[in-house]
């Protein structure tokens, strides 16, 4: 059975991820150049512009083919670690008695460890696909940054920049899913260690 502590320890490490985030989304819509955020988006807008201004087309695609191929890398890696935790579900005996010894106040039954390594890999699908919308954006964008606003008057700075941008989100939701992958798996070692696991994370976030 689950404890009464590790109830209290969850709900609270959820409470700081949920705040930290809702605090991010608050900044990012009313003042999006006092974050990290905001300010990338508003310099892919500059870049847009001034490709498209100067016809750099093959800057263009060599910049679009770099981000596709580190979306690829990641979203690769992804599936691999989901793919490769469903191995580890299967063989559970000897893995689950190592993580207990150093588990604190948290419960130690199977059936628990088994939820959170569904909950592990569910947060690396999430990623998985994520980085995988990111690179649909960004093959998109690569058509329609080559395409004159003078012969497309639906293809203005703006409109290739927001694809770019949406790219830029999914990527960004998928590097969240791998940061937030280091606090599940320190779960698998107890409540304890997942909520000091969240502290560092929302200090490093914060600080980046």
């Amino acid at each position: 059975m689950i404890t009464w502590a590790e109830i209290v320890i969850i709900s609270l490490t959820i409470l700081i991820l949920i705040m930290y985030h809702v605090h991010l989304a608050y900044k990012v819509r009313t003042s999006p150049l006092t974050t990290a955020t905001g300010v990338t988006n508003q310099l892919r807008r500059d870049w847009v512009q001034t490709i498209m201004e100067e016809k750099r087309d093959i800057l263009a695609v060599q910049t679009l083919r770099n981000w596709v191929m580190a979306a690829s890398f990641l979203a690769s890696t992804a599936i691999l670690i989901s793919l490769g935790i469903m191995g580890t579900a299967f063989r559970l005996d000897k893995i689950a008695e190592t993580s207990h010894s150093i588990n604190i106040l948290g419960a130690t039954n199977e059936t628990l460890w088994l939820i959170k390594l569904m909950v592990l890999i569910v947060d690396f699908f999430f990623a998985f696909f994520n980085f995988t919308l990111s690179i649909r954006y960004y093959n998109h964008a690569s058509f329609a940054i080559n395409v004159p606003t003078a012969k497309d008057p639906i293809v203005t700075y703006d409109a290739v920049a927001t694809i770019i941008n949406h790219g830029a989100l999914h990527y960004t939701l998928g590097m969240r899913g791998f940061y937030l992958a280091v606090v599940l798996a320190l779960w698998l070692f107890g409540p304890t260690w997942m909520l000091a696991g969240t502290f560092v994370l929302i200090a490093v976030l914060y600080k980046l």
